[in-house]
């Protein structure tokens, strides 16, 4: 890969400081986020069904495997059944723009799929959620959910982020060929759509997994970015 860096990152810091919030409502003004109150009332919600005292675990299916932004204090190789990972939402801020969007992953519903968990303990949880909020609930897309993940010791209940179908980004079931062109030309502030499938893979392929669909996105963006004339680990 590239030792370019965009121009926007999501570090542990931005999220401190909601500079995310303050890079999205520049980038988009016309964007409507759900405010900070609303996400801890959303967190509270969530924590209030979980057994008191008890750690609790975030599953993580893109980019919050290489970039987690969280204090955890274990992580995990894990299997989620009954959602599969899938790249259905429009990003025109992030690793696109407006006059041409990209794509990033969300859970739809069916199947299976493999992924970290990271155990944050029950007492900073709160906070720590806070900050992923801070960067995947901004605009709603997702949906916060309550769900079982199969792993080593037993299985573990876990929040995981689930495509909101009915939100605008929601791209539905485009083709893999449609997919592989978005992925091959889009990127934004935070980079490109490529680096984020390429990152992806790397990471399943450290635990082991081999997700088929995404190892033939690789295989397809790769092409039509040598196709095009263009450098692989130039790819930022």
């Amino acid at each position: 890969m590239s030792s370019s860096t965009p121009p926007f990152q999501l570090t542990r810091e931005a999220a401190l400081a909601d500079a995310i919030r303050a890079f999205v409502e520049s980038s988009d003004p016309e964007a409507k986020l759900i405010s900070a109150e609303e996400h801890r009332g959303s967190i509270r919600s969530l924590l209030a069904s979980h057994p008191t005292g008890e750690d609790v675990w975030l599953f993580a299916y893109g980019s919050l495997m290489w970039n987690p932004m969280i204090r955890s204090v274990e992580k995990r190789p894990v299997l989620l059944r009954g959602y599969h990972r899938r790249f259905c939402l429009w990003t025109n801020i992030g690793r696109g723009t407006t006059e041409y969007p990209g794509l990033t992953l969300a859970l739809e519903p069916g199947g299976a799929c493999h992924g970290i968990a990271y155990r944050i303990a029950r007492g900073e949880a709160p906070h720590e959620l806070e900050l992923v909020w801070r960067r995947e609930m901004l605009t709603g897309a997702y949906k916060a959910r309550w769900v079982s993940l199969a792993m080593a010791g037993g299985p573990r209940r876990a929040i995981a982020f689930v495509v909101n179908r009915h939100h605008a980004r929601y791209a539905g079931r485009l083709s893999e060929e449609q997919v592989a062109t978005i992925l091959a030309e889009a990127k934004g502030p935070l980079g490109s759509c490529a680096a984020y499938l390429f990152n992806s893979v790397s990471h399943l392929e450290e635990l082991g997994v081999n997700d088929r669909r995404l190892w033939r996105l690789r295989a397809a963006v790769a092409a039509r970015i040598e196709a095009a004339g263009g450098v692989l680990g130039d790819i930022a």
